[in-house]
This record gives structure tokens, C-alpha cells and sequence, in this order.
């Protein structure tokens, strides 16, 4: 572990966005919040499984899965899934089954549509669906009480978030409902805490490799405000600040034209060498050597910078970047670490504001593991989402 490892308590996602904030109402409800996965690909037609298209209402994947397994009498981890979905929205989302449950499949149609579960479509397939099997998802939120005013806001703040993104935080959902979760996944890393049910052991270390994630993205925006709100000559004194603790050692390698070089990207997102850079939306990593080159090429969306989910197996960044990102590394962490995208762009934006109702109509889609959530609190310029 970082002998610096802040202090876990939870994180204020911080925005590098100005624009002030748009007021309106959203409810995360079945009506309102809608969500669909883009697959990676189709149905093959044939094989020894099947591949369920399913809608479901007021349900955690985990929930849904339970019941699933429960009707049909086998084990959850023989369902394959590709990715969670929120509980409060209707959310359609593909799961898998082996063909031999087909017959028990139909006989309980009757009770999951009573359970808020609806098979929409079923099609034999060549193996088991596995976690990250999908494009991405597409997002329907419908926001209430929007003036005139603030409908004139949100579609210019969405011209501004298509052609700049947004930080690619994880959401609250990942957290639980006390947002603690992360304490539960350290307490278990560090083996003071151990649980029978393993599935949920493994989610919590992941919730405590989101928090160290969003930690160190919220240190590199704060770098990026630093860099954007001073002067070269006051940038040393704000980055030694006692409030910015964790850029205390990269503050030790800065020198005035090294921050002249880092003050002139234009993009939101200050890159730094050493930071481990990947093709978007998908692609292999890369380490950044020339942060002029790079940043050019991450304005154009064919690259963006990534943070790391701490554990083993995953490639830490360098230089500069290192001072940073070890900060935030838990050696203690056992379970296998990657690499995740730290910025993102929501694409097939549409807004459409209806004055006689007050309601604002969102649809978008995003990179799988991206949270609809965090696209909105960037639009709105809130942390309520």
C-alpha cells in the first residue's frame, strides 16, 4: 500500500466544467430512467445456449438473476450476464442459459412477468454470455420541471459535453445505498473482514477499486483546474497547497516551463507523461511520451487517458504520471487490476424540451462500465444525480 493512501471517506466528484448550474428535477424511476445495452454482438442462431433479451422494472441485475435461478432451478452462475443495471429503471439487457432450461424457461413466463420480468426474446446462441459482452448501453431520462431558461441551457451544455466529454466517474450506485461500500472492500483486502458469499466479497473489493479510482481522477481534475486558474508563476504555490495533498510529490517535479507546456492543452483533461493513453472508444494502451502529440489526438477522440483499477496484473503508469497515480494504489488488493478509461464522450445525443409539460427528454448512449448518472451530473453541474 501507498505509505500516502488518503484518507477513505467519501469522494466529491469534481467537474472541470464553468457553466453554472441548470436546475430541474430527475426521478430515477422505471418511467423515467430508461436503459438499453448496445450488444457486442448478434445472436449466432445456433448452439448449446440461449440468449434471453429481457426487460426488467424496479429490479438489480442480482435480483433479477435470483429469481431467474430460482424458476428455473439452477445455480446463478450458470446464467451469464454482460453488465449490471440500475434497479430504479427499466432496464433491457441480455442474459444467457444453457438450451437444456429452455422447457423450464416457458413454464415460468407467467410468474416472472408477475416478478416485473418480461422475456422479450429468446434465440439459440454458441456460448455463455460473460461479463463486458456488450458495446455499450443507450439512456432515456426524462428531467421535470425545466423552464424555458434552463431547456435553452441543457441543449447548449450538450453541444459542449458531444465535443468535449466528461470525467468517466463510477456512480453512486456503485457504492450502495450509505455510498460505504469501499470500507467493506478495504476491510476485506486487508483480511479483517471475510464473507461466505463470494460474488459479493469480490463486488465490494471492486466498489474499494472504484473509490481509489475516483480519488485519484478527482486529484487529476483538481491538477487541471490548478493549471487553468493561475498563473505559471502561482501554479508551484496552489500545488503545494495543504488542500491538495496528493500533488504534493508531482509539485516536486514541476518546474516553470514544464507548466507552461502542461497550460498550453486545450483539452479539459490535463495529460501528463507517463500516463497510460488507449485508443477510443477501444484499443490497446499505450504510455504518453509527448504530451504535445497526444493531446492533439485526444481533442480529435481518437485517444483518451486511463486511471487504474488497482490490483494485480495491470500496468501502472510512468514519469510524471506515477507521482500521482501512487497515490492511490493498494498493494493489498488481490483481486486482478486493469486499466479504465478517465474520460469519455456520450454519443446519438437528442434533446427535446415539451414547454406544456415542464419535461425535458434525454436520449444518449455510452461506452460500457460509463454511468448515465455521471453524464447528467455533468450536464446539470450537480453531484445530487
Amino acid at each position: 500500500m501507498s505509505p500516502h493512501l488518503p484518507q477513505l471517506t467519501n469522494i466529491s466528484r469534481i467537474y472541470p466544467f464553468t457553466h453554472t448550474p441548470i436546475e430541474c428535477h430527475f426521478n430515477t424511476s422505471p418511467r423515467d430512467f430508461v436503459i438499453k445495452e448496445i450488444p457486442l454482438y448478434e445472436p449466432s442462431g445456433s448452439g448449446e445456449h440461449l440468449l434471453l433479451y429481457v426487460r426488467k422494472k424496479g429490479l438489480s441485475t442480482f435480483e433479477l438473476l435470483n429469481i431467474l435461478s430460482s424458476s428455473l432451478g439452477c445455480r446463478v452462475r450458470d446464467i451469464g450476464y454482460a453488465g449490471l443495471k440500475d434497479k430504479a429503471a427499466t432496464s433491457y439487457q441480455y442474459l444467457s442459459i444453457h438450451r437444456s432450461l429452455q422447457n423450464r424457461l416457458e413454464s415460468a413466463l407467467p410468474h416472472l412477468h408477475s416478478q416485473h420480468i418480461k422475456i422479450l426474446t429468446i434465440t439459440p446462441h454458441n456460448h455463455k454470455l460473460k461479463i463486458g459482452h456488450l458495446k455499450g448501453n443507450s439512456f432515456f431520462m426524462r428531467l421535470k420541471k425545466v423552464s424555458s431558461n434552463n431547456a435553452t441551457k441543457l441543449h447548449s451544455t450538450l453541444e459542449l459535453l458531444a465535443y468535449s466529454g466528461f470525467p468517466n466517474y463510477f456512480g453512486n450506485q456503485r457504492f450502495g445505498k450509505e455510498g460505504d461500500n469501499f470500507q467493506s472492500g478495504k476491510a476485506i483486502s486487508e483480511h479483517k473482514l471475510t464473507l461466505k458469499n463470494k460474488k459479493i466479497s469480490n463486488f465490494l473489493i471492486s466498489s474499494y477499486q472504484s473509490h481509489l479510482f475516483n480519488a485519484w481522477l478527482s486529484s487529476r481534475i483538481q491538477l487541471t483546474q490548478i493549471l487553468r486558474s493561475f498563473k505559471p508563476n502561482e501554479v508551484l504555490r496552489a500545488l503545494q497547497s495543504p488542500n491538495f495533498p496528493t500533488l504534493h510529490t508531482f509539485a516536486k517535479s514541476c518546474t516553470p516551463q514544464l507548466i507552461k507546456t502542461l497550460q498550453s492543452q486545450k483539452q479539459p483533461f490535463v495529460i501528463l507523461q507517463g500516463d497510460i493513453m488507449c485508443h477510443y472508444p477501444f484499443g490497446k494502451n499505450f504510455v504518453c511520451n509527448d504530451t504535445l502529440i497526444e493531446s492533439t489526438r485526444f481533442l480529435q477522440k481518437d485517444i483518451a487517458p486511463t486511471g487504474a483499477l488497482c490490483g494485480t496484473k495491470f500496468t501502472h503508469s510512468k514519469c510524471l504520471a506515477y507521482d500521482i497515480e501512487e497515490q492511490f494504489l493498494d498493494s493489498q488488493i488481490k483481486a486482478n487490476g486493469t486499466r479504465r478509461y478517465a474520460w469519455v464522450w456520450a454519443e446519438n445525443i437528442e434533446g427535446r424540451y415539451i414547454p406544456q409539460e415542464a419535461h425535458f427528454e434525454l436520449h444518449f448512449s455510452l461506452p460500457k462500465g460509463s454511468y448515465a448518472t455521471i453524464f447528467l451530473e455533468s450536464l446539470l453541474s450537480t453531484h445530487n444525480c
